[in-house]
């Protein structure tokens, strides 16, 4: 049984050892760099930008991954970052991520197909625009809507579009639509059109010449002039996202004004030919290839590199955070002292320690993700990892939960052991270190396994303050080969492996710590007699 611990703790060490040295010696992403410029971008919107495994087509390493991102964003970004003689670094984060990255300062500039919206002014400054669309609606090419002309040919169509974009705003003028709640990403409108929850979704061109080219089941609809959208120019606009202020916008500014229009053309054009994709049907080597084997093939070590942020992120996380819940489960149940000013003081810690459980186990961990990392940065100028920024997290977090599951397994302790134990002069610390506390930690391992498989799975929300966990690294390759339902299955399996995995092993542990079961003790019992005999 030795043999198999020093097994298990190798292959822990194994897994997890890469993701921590990651995480100490990552460089700084929440205080702009002297030298370098610092854009965030989903990685995940083709043609505009995406996620590749090498440095194929002049695509630019990810900041904290070993993973790249190509496309046409990161080529205008290269330009930028050229004119202003600093290094370019990309900052991959959710859609959502990118408003508070760059208001916090963990980035200097969003280039990520963002419109310069009215709203979006308000809270940050745009450059000239980069890039100029139209709006186009993509839906399937089996459905009456694939031989639409006009906005009265989706009539009664469920359409929907990407959340914070003006593109949900614009379905209205769909007439008698019925417009669907907004997706996160185009990644997951993609699988509801394919599934039929949906009949459509508007995008713009670019994205819809690359959802029809990679995928034949998938149509893109464009408009006539007067047949179409009714939109304002800036609306099909792309520009640079910069703080309020920004010293950088009159300098990218004139760099832009230095490409030309035909340039932006070829740009464009080459990055829907190279985009991974494209590139892989347009290959003779891939045609007859399985689909999950391809994806693996393409995104193995992403896939790895996400399963063992995943892994580390939840053994850290439940280790320290019932660390904590021990802690706070012991104080809580400790009687008040006698003394007035202890008991005072008791009482106060007691009550603080009370709000901490409620606010962690009330509010759910992406919003306290984002209020955390975000906050930290905005308000204090913080210099914090992301990976450290979630170990913080899911260990508080986690705390919280296993300080009730602590505190029930201390009554759960019969209380004649308590009164047993003060009856031989024992201190209430003796007796929580010698007597409750190692029948306590019996008694919730169970719930502590259960706690772990749900950091495993939990550890998705993350994504919001750019972690690249398994979830993130999947919606990122499903957003890159449009093969959404084999992608998201593998993740599926790896999640299946990884829980499955944990639970047998808490199983052999559990098992370990009982000792042998009365029918064996009864077995060894009457051996013992029958030798007597």
């Amino acid at each position: 049984m030795k043999k198999f611990y020093l097994l298990l703790t190798a292959l822990l060490c194994l897994i997890i050892w890469p993701q921590a040295a990651n995480a100490t010696t990552s460089t700084s992403e929440t205080a702009v760099t002297n030298g370098e410029f610092r854009v965030g971008m989903e990685a995940g919107y083709a043609p505009f930008n995406w996620t590749q495994q090498t440095d194929a087509n002049g695509a630019v390493p990810i900041s904290g991954d070993s993973s790249y991102a190509g496309g046409y964003d990161v080529e205008i970004a290269k330009k930028i970052a050229a004119g202003l003689g600093k290094e370019l670094v990309i900052v991959k984060t959710e859609w959502d991520g990118l408003l508070p990255s760059l208001q916090s300062g963990v980035i200097d500039a969003i280039i990520a197909g963002m419109s310069p919206t009215e709203e979006r002014r308000q809270e940050i400054d745009f450059t000239d625009a980069y890039y100029e669309s139209d709006l186009v609606i993509v839906t399937r090419n089996d459905t009456r809507y694939a031989t639409a002309t006009s906005l009265a040919d989706f009539a009664g169509a469920r359409i929907t579009a990407q959340l914070s974009t003006f593109h949900y705003d614009v379905i209205d003028q769909i007439p008698d639509v019925e417009k669907l709640t907004a997706y996160d990403n185009f990644a997951a409108m993609r699988v509801a059109l394919e599934s039929g929850t949906i009949d459509g979704y508007v995008s713009e061109r670019p994205e819809g010449v690359t959802a029809q080219e990679v995928n034949p089941d998938l149509k893109m609809v464009e408009f006539a002039d007067g047949q179409g959208f009714n939109v304002n120019p800036e609306d099909v606009q792309v520009s640079v996202g910069l703080q309020k202020n920004s010293p950088y916008l009159a300098e990218i500014n004139q760099i832009l004004a230095g490409i030309s229009e035909d340039e932006r053309i070829d740009i464009m054009d080459n990055a829907i030919e190279t985009q991974p994709a494209t590139a892989e049907d347009n290959s003779t080597d891939g045609n007859n290839e399985n689909a999950f084997v391809r994806i693996i093939r393409q995104n193995g070590t992403l896939f790895l590199q996400g399963a063992g942020m995943t892994l580390f992120l939840a053994i850290i996380g439940t280790f320290v955070g019932t660390f904590i819940g021990l802690l706070v489960g012991v104080y809580r149940t400790t009687p008040l002292a006698a003394n007035k000013i202890k008991r005072g003081l008791q009482k106060f810690f007691g009550w603080v320690l009370s709000a901490y459980i409620e606010i962690f186990r009330g509010t759910p961990m992406i919003v306290q993700a984002a209020v955390f990392y975000y906050g930290m940065a905005l308000a204090f100028n913080l210099d914090m990892n992301r990976t450290v920024a979630a170990l913080i997290i899911v260990s508080v977090n986690t705390g919280a939960y296993m300080s009730e599951i602590v505190r029930g397994g201390i009554f759960s302790v019969d209380k004649g052991q308590f009164e047993a134990a003060q009856a031989i002069g024992m201190t209430h610390r003796q007796t929580m270190l010698k007597v409750v506390l190692p029948q306590v930690m019996r008694n919730i391992l169970p719930a502590t396994g259960n706690e772990f498989v749900i950091n495993i799975k939990d550890t998705s929300v993350l994504s919001i303050i750019s972690v690249t966990e398994l979830f993130f690294q999947g919606k990122s390759a499903a957003g890159t080969n449009y093969m959404f339902f084999q992608t998201y299955a593998i993740i599926c399996v790896i999640y299946f492996v990884l829980t499955f995995t944990i639970t047998r092993i808490l199983r052999v542990v559990e098992k370990r710590m009982d000792g042998p079961d009365s029918y064996e003790a009864a077995e060894n019992t009457d051996v013992l007699i029958e030798a007597d005999k």
